[in-house]
């Protein structure tokens, strides 16, 4: 079994932000693409950000064990991290970097044990969260309002996690992800 970096957060945290720059500074990761059932956002392209694939072929790949951990996220929403992605990225020696939802994370940490380094990207506050869901301009008030409920919630697991980062400062944020992360990886 080789490592594993779990980034998780709740929406608007800026852990998509910390995992672009981890893949960046550290030539060992290979990005671990999750499948969902939700519809691709802006430029998303199938494979790249996601698989995206239908509700009906998600709940079939359940029914057949291919995942490592599967979540409903939201209603009809499912995301999940396939066993063949852990599997192509180790194959090829790298470490597997994970972008995933809070209850996620949690799951892959149990699942890979002290081979994985969870962390936990903390935003100040539930009204930045809010700030920056809404400056995306990419998602309804509406799913905008659930998504924040949903981050109250996500921000009671920072204890299950090994490290919470908070991002406040940006470049104080990847400065302390670069050291943690390195400190794992190197050990």
């Amino acid at each position: 079994m080789g490592k594993v970096v779990i980034v998780s957060a709740p929406s608007g945290s800026g852990k998509t932000t910390v995992v672009n720059h981890l893949l960046e500074s550290f030539d060992c990761f290979a990005f671990s693409v999750s499948a969902t059932t939700r519809a691709p956002r802006g430029t998303e392209k199938d494979g790249e950000a996601y698989y995206f694939i239908t509700e009906e072929e998600f709940r079939r790949r359940i029914e057949a064990d291919a995942f490592v951990e599967h979540e409903q996220v939201y209603k009809g929403v499912y995301y999940g991290t396939l066993k063949s992605e852990v599997e192509r990225i180790w194959g090829d020696g790298k470490v597997i970097l994970f972008d995933v939802d809070v209850k996620g994370g949690v799951n892959l940490k149990k699942y890979f044990g002290k081979d994985a380094l969870s962390i936990f990207v903390k935003a100040p506050s539930i009204k930045e969260i809010r700030r920056r869901l809404e400056k995306r301009g990419t998602d309804s008030q509406e799913f905008i309002e659930e998504r924040v409920r949903k981050a109250r919630i996500e921000m009671m697991y920072q204890p299950k996690f090994d490290y919470i980062l908070l991002n406040d400062d940006l470049s104080v944020c990847l400065a302390d992800a670069d050291r943690v992360v390195g400190a794992f990886v190197n050990s």
